[in-house]
């Protein structure tokens, strides 16, 4: 049964879900008012919604300070961090999941392999916890764009994050992790099942019959494929925000 919250729609056991980054801002950029009116006219045909590994703060960075109401559904740190209607639902976090001592030999192990690495530019915040998981970035994240896209050609080149990730797997393999290489200089790790599909819990209940999902990561080892290859989802792997609102255009006539 469709909630009443959503009976205004003209589709309303639909929704669309959106990953942020190169889905509806460019590459670490904010959104357009192009963009910002196609979701608009969007949620006049169903419930719409935003997925990412970020936290709030840097999805807002991304979308905007009126992010929690220009969406339904608002998912940060892939759903363990949530709000529905701008009211934050319960959150459960990573730390607390592997524990202190884990913790601790996973971010030593990474620092000591970071400090190993040669590769043309390091920067700084190459550890970065957070909520529901922990981001790994060889160059660091506070590089500036231009060496942010540099890098992103020399890891395609070279497979530095594929790499570090394969080290990951060899050295805690009853951790029970996730590795998922996303963005241009990073890779996010997360307990087996806290990918993207974990915002999909938090849907339960809603009566939706069909879940859309886009992102720009839709191939194995990329930071959507998980939700975009879920049973429940209707996945859409797109390149970019023009390709998001081209689509969208032929799906819903906007």
């Amino acid at each position: 049964m469709t909630s009443a919250d959503w009976t205004d729609r003209e589709f309303p056991n639909t929704i669309c879900l959106f990953d942020v980054d190169g889905t509806l801002t460019p590459a670490r950029g904010i959104i357009s008012d192009e963009m910002k009116k196609t979701l608009e006219d969007l949620r006049k045909k169903c419930v719409v919604g935003f997925v990412g590994g970020s936290d709030l703060p840097k999805q807002k960075e991304q979308l905007g300070a009126d992010a929690l109401s220009m969406f339904d559904f608002c998912f940060s740190e892939n759903g363990l961090t949530a709000f529905r209607q701008g009211v934050k639902l319960p959150e459960n976090s990573f730390i607390q999941h592997l524990g202190e001592s884990r913790y601790a030999a996973l971010v030593n192990f990474c620092l000591r392999y970071i400090a190993d690495l040669d590769i043309p530019q390091k920067r700084g915040t190459f550890v970065e916890f957070r909520q529901g998981m922990v981001n790994i970035s060889p160059i660091g994240r506070n590089c500036s764009r231009e060496e942010r896209n540099n890098y992103e050609v020399y890891d395609l080149q070279h497979g530095v994050r594929q790499k570090f990730v394969e080290a990951l797997e060899k050295e805690f393999p009853e951790y029970g992790l996730k590795y998922s290489i996303g963005g241009q200089i990073s890779f996010d790790v997360f307990p087996i099942g806290w990918d993207k599909t974990y915002c999909l819990r938090h849907l339960e209940g809603e009566g939706f019959t069909t879940i859309h999902f886009f992102g720009d990561k839709a191939f194995k080892g990329g930071n959507d494929w998980e939700i975009y290859n879920d049973e429940s989802v209707t996945g859409h792997s797109i390149k970019n925000p023009d390709e998001t609102r081209a689509e969208l255009k032929k799906l819903f006539d906007i």
